[in-house]
């Protein structure tokens, strides 16, 4: 079927959809195109009965490994992927198997880095750069994606059996019996972790019931916490010549006393209140009170609303100082509300309905501290 493309999957009722045929030239279908062969870490290339598939190695070098690193700190995340398409994972055959991923670098590298020695042919789909499991959750790691990408890279051409083994975490974005249907490949759905695919592939591609448990230890916590932390310092260095304004006006010593006095304290204060919410939350999510992750995120923001409330003790003598303190308790507690709220995203076990329902009683609530918050700080810098 080279040179025809297949109709949308997601169109219902699917059980009596037949697919439209639509002729383009060969490389042209829509949406469609095969792998860059100068992508930075391909290797090699690979002579198939399809022509050449770029080859890989499970060996990750310095540049995938800063890669890496600049993308946990949210440098460049959103532009970290690899070309959709087929590669060759050392010299696979017709009898190798073929593993799927996504296009997100971190994602197709966490595949080959853990299969080192083996042969293997890697479907990459075209995700957006997003990650496996999100992309199964947007749709973008989907059925239709998938019979669209197996048709077009001809893999039936390059292997004798019909197996393809799929991340256990795109089980939620593809319907295996529709893509037997449509594409005549069987899907098994393989471990949660990369690092348990040599076991799998040794036991008959069968997995152990650790290997479906998906934790959310601390050190997988911690690991993520630097994408949140770089995205709140952005926002942070934003706003940061703002609150120095602002603390500089009014009251009664001169503009660059009060920025000293008052701006370098608003501007803790929020850094405080990022911390609390961006860091401390994450990494002490199973022990904080509650379920909800705002209310989580409140319990930690409670921090630095103390730690200032001790800090500046003397300011509760004046019904400004008083204003001043209450308005950055309340700040404080709403910025890292929020920034608790916002891991919901990247915990194991939120659902969307529960964020959903979260959202709806707690973002409203955050705003409003925020909003009494700061009109309370700024009538205080006006009160003699």
């Amino acid at each position: 079927m080279k040179g025809q493309i297949l109709g949308n999957l997601s169109k219902e009722p699917f059980a009596s959809f037949s697919f439209p045929v639509v002729t383009l030239p060969p490389g042209e279908e829509e949406g469609l195109k095969k792998p860059d062969l100068h992508q930075p870490f391909i290797d090699g290339l690979l002579h198939t009965s399809i022509g050449e598939v770029p080859r890989v190695s499970a060996s990750l070098n310095r540049n995938d490994r800063w890669g890496t690193i600049k993308a946990r700190w949210g440098v460049g995340r959103m532009h970290y992927t690899v070309d959709p398409g087929l590669y060759a994972l050392g010299t696979p055959g017709e009898d190798s198997p073929v593993l799927v991923t996504a296009s997100y670098k971190m994602s197709f590298d966490r595949l080959r880095s853990a299969l080192p020695g083996r042969d293997a042919w890697i479907l990459v789909l075209n995700t957006g750069g997003i990650n496996v499991w999100c992309a199964s959750g947007k749709g973008t790691f989907g059925t239709e994606e998938l019979v669209r990408r197996v048709e077009f890279c001809e893999v039936a051409k390059v292997v004798r059996h019909r197996r393809l083994i799929l991340p256990q975490l795109s089980a939620p974005g593809t319907a295996a019996h529709k893509v037997t249907k449509f594409s005549g490949f069987k899907v098994s759905y393989g471990p949660i972790r990369a690092e348990d695919l040599p076991a799998f592939l040794d036991n008959d591609m069968t997995t152990t019931p650790a290997m479906r448990i998906k934790t959310f230890t601390f050190l997988e916590r911690l690991v993520l916490v630097p994408v949140e932390l770089v995205e709140a310092m952005k926002i942070y260095l934003i706003i940061l010549p703002g609150l120095l304004f602002l603390g500089g006006l009014g009251g009664g010593g001169g503009f660059w006393v009060n920025v000293t006095q008052h701006g370098l304290f608003a501007a803790a204060a929020t850094l405080g209140a990022i911390i609390a919410g961006a860091v401390l939350t994450p990494m002490l999510l199973p022990w904080l009170p509650g379920r909800a992750f705002a209310l989580k995120g409140a319990w930690m923001g409670l921090v630095p609303a103390a730690t200032l409330v001790a800090f500046r003790a003397e300011w509760l003598q004046t019904t400004a100082g008083l204003m001043e303190l209450a308005a950055w308790c309340l700040l404080t507690l709403a910025v890292a509300a929020y920034l608790g709220m916002n891991f919901t995203g990247a915990s194991s076990y939120t659902s969307l309905s529960g964020v959903k329902k979260e959202m709806r009683w707690a973002v409203p609530m955050e705003i409003a501290a925020a909003v009494v918050g700061l009109g309370l700080w700024i009538t205080s810098r006006f009160i003699a």
